[in-house]
């Protein structure tokens, strides 16, 4: 994966507005600085212009599986990164609806083939898919420090 540095730019970050490089390796900020003298692949000029960090969309329906003619996991990923969203957390209401830990890991399949952004999933809670709820919190949920002894 190529190196890329941004050059001269203004960055917004943490409630302040800074001039400075950003170097970027392995997909990554690597670097933040007032000025950045090692060379990259890349270099892009944003002498005037403002940097600030990805936007997370928390709430999103892109209705894949099952209702793609609406949004797939491909199109609405790149439409939001062209506008400057970098990651999304997307509802279940798709068809069949992400209801089970199964279907959850379908998504996040289907996901990490086709998504040009981060991304997360929820999973839906119904009357009938309680144990599955449960199973997921127990999964994604460690131990507070108190409870480790």
């Amino acid at each position: 994966m190529e190196s890329i540095i941004i050059k001269g730019g203004q960055v917004i970050n943490e409630g302040k507005i800074f001039p400075a490089d950003i170097l970027i390796e392995n997909g990554r900020i690597s670097q933040i600085a007032p000025q950045i003298t090692r060379g990259a692949d890349r270099e892009i000029n944003a002498e005037g212009k403002h940097i600030i960090p990805g936007i997370i969309d928390d709430q999103v329906h892109f209705r894949e599986p099952g209702l793609v003619h609406k949004g797939d996991l491909y199109t609405e990923p790149r439409a939001a990164v062209a506008g400057g969203t970098t990651s999304f957390m997307e509802m279940p209401n798709t068809k069949p609806p992400a209801i089970t830990q199964a279907k959850l890991e379908e998504k996040y399949q289907a996901a990490s083939q086709k998504s040009l952004a981060n991304y997360s999933f929820f999973m839906g809670a119904t009357n009938d898919n309680i144990d599955e709820v449960l199973r997921t919190c127990l999964l994604y949920t460690s131990p507070s420090p108190r409870d480790r002894g």
